[in-house]
């Protein structure tokens, strides 16, 4: 579906008018009806797992706009920088939507600088808003010609993934309003504002796993039953999603640590790859470093790390060992040509998991 083809069918759903909108590759297997309260699908990225098809309310996305515009300072104009299929993509339509705005959407045949600087100049709100991914953050930040464009956002919302520590400094360097946001399909896109949550989003650890409640949830994953009871709980009045992340909180600011299916035990050790990962993004030359698990015959399992950029593996090893413990040290230090990417642009796991034979 076409781009303004698919923010009229947004409207219409939202609305209640129209048939729930399919947001993803691939429409195999999709029911001919929902129900009734469902607006939007978003089919997960699949990055680690086979996809999710998650069912999300009018209700739920239209309390994501409203607590964004709250934290935001109120309605603005957006650039639709990511692709439509991804929740924030939609969170950006729909927030304009709501604020009864006309967007700016790039170029869908693939982002560059040139064409963010270009769509850019198109904004004439009052207040102008983006919403990126740390790539492309960083693909920005990496040529001059789109500093200017980059001050010109009152805030500019990256999330997605971690953002690496030298990315959001080199940012603020420059002067770029940006916000980190931390949430998910789930919960409707982005529902904690560095580190606070926003509107009605609430927080709490279990066991030290992210759980959210409030008016943003999905309803549950479509067509799966048993992984929308195990994701999604009852406590008496409130229901609370399971993030999966690990964190902790602090004067009430989140601080994600980690994932808890990226734990792995390496000769009787627990080593978090995710915590592994954000350390060598920001202490090391390795910024866009994916860490991955491998099984090894001595210590059960080992982190393998893969980079377009290269360093001494010593050196590698000794900068995890004296963060995070020995058994954190990498086993080997893959470098390739580029990270194969989801459309989301996080790194495809998968790919490179099959492509190292992992």
């Amino acid at each position: 579906m076409a781009g303004r083809d698919f923010a009229h069918a947004l409207r219409a759903a939202l609305a209640g008018s129209g048939p729930a909108v399919f947001a993803g590759e691939g429409a195999a297997g999709l029911p001919t009806t929902v129900p009734q309260r469902v607006a939007v699908v978003v089919q997960s990225s699949g990055s680690t797992a086979r996809p999710k098809r998650v069912a999300l309310s009018g209700d739920a996305l239209l309390a994501s706009a409203a607590a964004s515009e709250s934290a935001l300072g109120g309605p603005g104009q957006w650039l639709l920088a990511l692709p439509q299929t991804y929740i924030a993509g939609i969170g950006v339509l729909v927030r304009s939507l709501a604020a009864d705005t006309v967007p700016v959407v790039m170029d869908p045949t693939g982002f560059t600088a040139a064409r963010f600087v270009a769509a850019a100049a198109q904004l004439d709100g009052t207040l102008r808003f983006t919403s990126l991914v740390p790539a492309q953050l960083a693909r920005l930040l990496d040529a001059p010609e789109a500093h200017a464009a980059l001050r010109r956002f009152d805030r500019v919302l990256v999330g997605g993934q971690a953002t690496p520590v030298p990315l959001l400094e080199r940012a603020a360097e420059l002067g770029v309003q940006l916000t980190r946001t931390y949430g998910s399909s789930e919960t409707a896109g982005g529902c904690v504002y560095d580190g606070v949550p926003i509107g009605a989003t609430q927080l709490r650890l279990v066991e030290g796993q992210i759980e959210i409640a409030g008016p943003t949830l999905a309803e549950g994953y479509l067509l799966d039953p048993e992984r929308t009871d195990a994701a999604f709980i009852d406590d008496e009045t409130t229901r609370w999603f399971r993030t999966g992340d690990l964190g902790s909180i602090e004067n009430g600011v989140l601080k994600v640590t980690g994932r808890l299916d990226d734990v792995i035990v390496s000769g009787g050790v627990k080593v978090s790859l995710g915590e592994l990962e954000r350390l060598l993004r920001s202490e090391t030359p390795l910024t866009d470093a994916v860490v991955l698990p491998a099984d090894d015959a001595r210590w059960g399992q080992v982190p393998v790390v893969v980079s377009t950029v290269d360093m001494p593996l010593d050196a590698l090893r000794s900068a995890a060992s004296a963060a995070l413990g020995a058994a954190a040290a990498p086993a080997r230090l893959v470098v390739v040509a580029s990270i194969p990417l989801l459309a989301s642009a996080k790194p495809d796991r998968l790919a490179l998991r099959a492509a190292l034979g992992s």
